[in-house]
């Protein structure tokens, strides 16, 4: 299936979920919910992001990780792929994109509170502006 059919396929079968969408991104597509990246779709496949919990139900149906090449070396993200029998049932993918959503609105929630706070061992500086009492005549 050429990789403009399948995405707007995907985008179908996921029509009851509200605000998604697709945007091109390094040669394949980002699923998107409002301003929440989700999903990947390369090469006529479609990747979930995952949890260390929902992983297992990708692994137990025989599907692997999305990776790619750096520098030489092949790396792995926190996507994995979606079984076809679940990308063709819209009822089943749903369901699969909500929990996906849901992993990747925890995972930016962590990644924004840990940017917030300092460096382990580190302590949080505050400066403080001195201010100068008037002299007492």
């Amino acid at each position: 299936m050429p990789e403009q059919s399948f995405k707007a396929f995907v985008l179908d079968q996921l029509s009851a979920l509200p605000d998604v969408r697709a945007r091109a991104m390094f040669g394949a597509h980002g699923l998107y919910q409002a301003d929440q990246f989700f999903g990947i779709l390369d090469e006529g496949r479609l990747f979930f992001k995952v949890s260390d919990a929902s992983k297992t139900s990708y692994i137990k149906r025989g599907m692997g990780p999305f990776t790619y090449e750096s520098k030489g070396r092949k790396l792995a993200m926190g996507y994995y792929e979606v079984p076809l029998e679940i990308v063709e049932n819209s009822r089943d993918l749903a369901d699969w994109a909500r929990e996906a959503i849901q992993v990747a609105t925890i995972a930016a929630r962590k990644a924004a509170k840990k940017s917030k706070s300092p460096p382990a061992g580190k302590k949080s500086v505050v400066k403080r502006r001195q201010v100068r009492k008037p002299r007492v005549p």
